[in-house]
């Protein structure tokens, strides 16, 4: 995490402040706290504040009763300079705990977890619209199941996980729990780096009919977004009956409310896992598309029964450049049609799946005659295609013409339905070349996710 200093933080801060306070004194006020003061404060916080914390290191951020609402969130953050302020954890108890909350920011921190035995960030009981942005959260590799964000203890809705930098961990994302219920519900995940974890990157659980009885449980059909995150596993991941996916999401509820949920997972970086595992697992109803995907040691995409069975599958517009195998989609329901389509795959085995169409395949070892520089360092590596190699005739884009973005290519550029794989164009790639960095991300409106609200100096 890189951020740009050219001020001390005495001379700084009142300028940050001031800046604030211009911005948010027409709906809250804006509170500047330190570690000595910080908890006394968190208790009195109402609808459109924003408490400002120091740099320092504070033990522990609960956030306990505190709901702002739609138009005036609470915000708790810290300066957008270094160093961040850092919220240390203690034996045993998560570094940010929430409970009964909804409606707030939490953003520009360091989380520390110290290797204590907690997660970085735990929702420990019922919470919605809680925003999770530009925090740095480490210090969580004592075991394989300590988390860096968890869900698993009660139903949350309409989070927004953003921009933040995950790593030295366990599992770096455990959303819902393993027995089907706290289900984790339309949320947004977004320009995140997750690497070097010891399980997954991240999970989202299989999900049991949902609760009736929480007010304010979303009912209607929804969309869960997964997308331009980077996601890798090359180093410290564990081996055998403990290995796991980089990414794994489960079924929607079978029946009721959310059946027809969705998971829309594009425009993201998979990069390695050696364990056998592959770099996606998932079921249920998923439209996976404009992702680059690469594992140099094993496996790429699997679609594959878990807790239930893959049900409406939207495969398309993906590089895949596995060794292994590239994409697989086995145990399908025959009610519901699962699709591969338009995509560019160099492995051992490129495609199993029945439903096909319009893709380009080739071994691995020659996925260089197709990209640019698939082999190359990070940095350097680049899965833009080259001049003449990927194109084909337009795709029949009707089955899958309803997702979000799903026109654009992995640099965010319009696809325009004759070129296979991530990327809509060849020759000389205009975008970000892969590497374990945040990349650059912009929405469909062309604004960028995460816009800065408070003041810097660079």
């Amino acid at each position: 995490m890189k951020h740009i200093q050219k001020f001390s933080i005495s001379f700084l801060f009142p300028l940050f402040l001031a800046v604030s306070l211009l911005t948010a004194s027409a709906f809250g006020s804006v509170i500047f706290a330190t570690p000595s003061n910080y908890l006394s404060f968190l208790a009195t916080l109402h609808p459109g504040d924003t408490l400002l914390l120091a740099q320092g290191n504070y033990y522990g951020l609960p956030i306990y009763n505190i709901n702002g609402t739609p138009t005036n969130p609470i915000i708790i953050t810290g300066p957008d300079t270094d160093p961040l302020p850092v919220i240390l954890g203690s034996s045993g108890a998560s570094t940010v705990r929430l409970d009964n909350s909804s409606y707030v920011t939490i953003r520009n921190l360091e989380v520390n977890c110290r290797n204590l035995g907690g997660d970085g960030v735990n929702s420990q009981g019922i919470t919605h619209h809680i925003t999770l942005e530009n925090l740095y959260i480490h210090g969580f590799s004592d075991e394989q199941g300590t988390v860096g964000i968890s869900t698993n203890r009660a139903p949350v809705w309409n989070w927004i996980i953003r921009n933040n930098v995950i790593t030295d961990g366990g599992t770096g994302m455990y959303l819902g729990n393993s027995d089907g219920n706290e289900p984790f519900i339309a949320g947004i995940i977004e320009n995140n780096i997750i690497y070097d974890t010891i399980g997954y990157n991240i999970e989202i659980k299989q999900q049991n009919p949902r609760p009736t009885d929480i007010p304010g449980i979303p009912t209607a059909d929804n969309v869960t977004i997964i997308r331009n995150n980077v996601f890798g596993k090359a180093n410290n991941t564990s081996t055998g009956d403990m290995s796991r996916p980089n990414l794994l999401v489960g079924h929607w509820p079978l029946s009721g409310a959310g059946m027809n949920d969705v998971y829309e997972i594009y425009g993201n970086f998979f990069y390695q896992n050696p364990t056998g595992e592959p770099l996606f697992q998932g079921e249920g109803n998923i439209a996976l598309y404009n992702n680059l995907f690469f594992n140099s040691v094993g496996e790429g995409i699997w679609i594959q029964p878990h807790y239930d069975v893959p049900r409406t599958i939207r495969i398309f517009n993906n590089t895949v450049v596995a060794r292994d195998s590239g994409i697989k989609v086995t145990g399908g329901s025959t009610l519901y049609q699962q699709r591969v389509i338009g995509n560019a795959i160099y492995s051992s085995n490129p495609i199993q799946a029945s439903d096909r169409s319009d893709n380009i395949t080739d071994s691995y070892q020659n996925a260089s005659l197709y990209l640019s520089n698939p082999f190359g360092n990070l940095g350097q590596k680049d899965f833009f295609p080259k001049a003449g190699k990927l194109k084909g005739g337009p795709i029949n884009t009707s089955s899958f013409n309803t997702y979000h973005d799903w026109n654009r290519d992995f640099n965010f550029n319009l696809h325009n339905g004759i070129f296979r794989g991530a990327y809509a164009g060849e020759g000389q790639n205009p975008g970000w070349l892969p590497k374990l960095e945040r990349k650059p991300m912009f929405s469909s409106d062309n604004t960028p996710p995460a816009p800065r609200t408070h003041f810097r100096i660079e």
